[in-house]
């Protein structure tokens, strides 16, 4: 099986996850002399068999992450880190744009104090824009080694 094939059978034991959570809830009670919809239990043993399903394809993707490189530049694993940080530096950015940005300098009365921005707008939405890039072609790069990596067991 490919890295790739996994992470889609791992969300999909997730979102499983999800669902049987939700239909265990709605059958764990009804009302006396009726029956459940499902029956609870039997709900129960599934989602403990997709649990344990989902724990073997984590260990493996893991496993698989820590141990394949990408571009001989660090391994997987390396590769989501730096991702993830990309991705948190960008949001920053835009956070720091949009208070930056916000009410540009209006004020209703004359007697208001007019709000200026300490930051460089432009500036800011250019490096958010770099920042996107370069997430968007590691990810690609990511997704490139997930279709040609044998997934370790």
């Amino acid at each position: 099986m490919k890295l790739a094939e996994a992470l889609a059978a791992r969300a999909d034991a997730q979102g499983r996850l999800q669902e049987l959570r939700g239909r265990i809830v709605d059958n764990a009670r009804h009302q006396e002399g009726d029956e459940p919809a499902e029956d609870p239990n039997a709900l129960l043993e599934e989602a403990d068999r997709v649990a344990v399903e989902l724990g073997r394809l984590v260990r493996a993707i893991n496993a698989t992450n820590a141990a394949t490189s990408v571009d001989g530049n660090g391994t997987i694993t390396d590769a989501i880190a730096q991702r993830d940080a990309l991705a948190a530096r960008r949001r920053i950015l835009a956070d720091a744009a949009g208070a930056a940005a916000g009410g540009h300098g209006m004020r209703m009365m004359r007697s208001e104090l007019r709000l200026v921005s300490a930051l460089d707008v432009p500036a800011l939405r250019r490096r958010m824009d770099e920042l996107a890039r370069e997430r968007r072609q590691l990810d690609l790069r990511i997704q490139a080694a997930d279709w040609v990596t044998e997934l370790l067991e």
